[in-house]
């Protein structure tokens, strides 16, 4: 008797283990991915992490905000991969502890979208700055992110390049924000505003109403995406093997063929790059 109640308190609690393990496994299939809404907005995530989740069963959640944002999310250790677009910022947050190793992964290109008036007459110009200050001295209306993201920080680092205090100016015709992307989109079409976009959202947004592309091709508005794995010493938390396989996937053959492979009417919306350091 006393065997057969020992075999089955044994039995009982293996099963328990088992459950534990698989519940510790279930949670390890995921991650948070701290990105930016241009990731996000552009459909480049609906489109690759199918197919990222279909070959590794690992479920990726994505929190898209501000690059500014979600580098301090990742320091709070609020996620286990940091895929973002300002590359300072991401070198300075790999410096100082926070994240394993920074990867190139893709690029495109910002624009200034304009209304089809276009007041401050810079519709086809190439300089970035150049057009920037015929817009301050036209004091046409410029919406701006104003969220300290990718996109806003190469904005302000071109208001600076043309001579521009867009502090000063806050308010007047320069209105912040304060949103994401497609947000802002939606306010500069409703306000007759210009704005500067990355072009994969700019691609992907369809409430357009007649604007257009004004200005693009400056090499100042290249626009560079990088990954990096959370550092596990840092934080703890952090899923350090899944999140590994992931960077690892994005970087290499797999994910780069996913990224080249996203199109909207016909348009290649990111360009991979991360080869260029070593990745196949």
């Amino acid at each position: 008797m006393k065997t057969i109640r020992s075999s089955f308190l044994i039995a009982i609690a293996l099963c328990t283990s088992m459950v534990f393990a698989a519940l510790g496994q279930a949670e390890e299939q995921s991650i948070i991915v701290q990105s930016t809404t241009s990731t996000q907005n552009s459909g480049l995530f609906d489109y690759i992490l199918p197919i990222f989740q279909k070959s590794s069963g690992i479920r990726v959640d994505v929190v898209a905000v501000g690059t500014g944002q979600a580098i301090k999310n990742a320091r709070n250790c609020d996620g286990d991969v940091l895929f973002v677009h300002a590359k300072p910022a991401e070198e300075k947050f790999v410096s100082e502890g926070y994240g394993v190793k920074r990867f190139d992964v893709m690029y495109n290109d910002f624009v200034i979208v304009g209304p089809p008036a276009d007041p401050a007459g810079i519709s086809g110009y190439s300089g970035a700055a150049a057009s920037l200050r015929k817009i301050a001295d036209t004091k046409s209306t410029f919406a701006s992110r104003g969220d300290d993201s990718g996109t806003h920080k190469k904005e302000l680092s071109l208001w600076k390049k043309a001579g521009v205090d867009v502090n000063a100016a806050s308010g007047t015709w320069y209105r912040e924000t304060g949103s994401g992307m497609g947000a802002t989109l939606n306010v500069s079409v409703g306000m007759a505003a210009y704005t500067m976009t990355d072009r994969a959202t700019w691609i992907a947004f369809r409430n357009k109403g007649g604007f257009k592309v004004a200005v693009e091709g400056d090499q100042l508005m290249f626009n560079q995406y990088g990954i990096m794995q959370v550092n596990p010493v840092r934080c703890p938390n952090v899923k350090a093997s899944a999140a590994r396989r992931f960077v690892d996937w994005i970087i290499t053959r797999p994910g780069q063929s996913a990224i080249a492979g996203y199109k909207l009417d016909g348009q290649q919306l990111f360009f991979p790059n991360a080869a260029r350091q070593g990745a196949s």
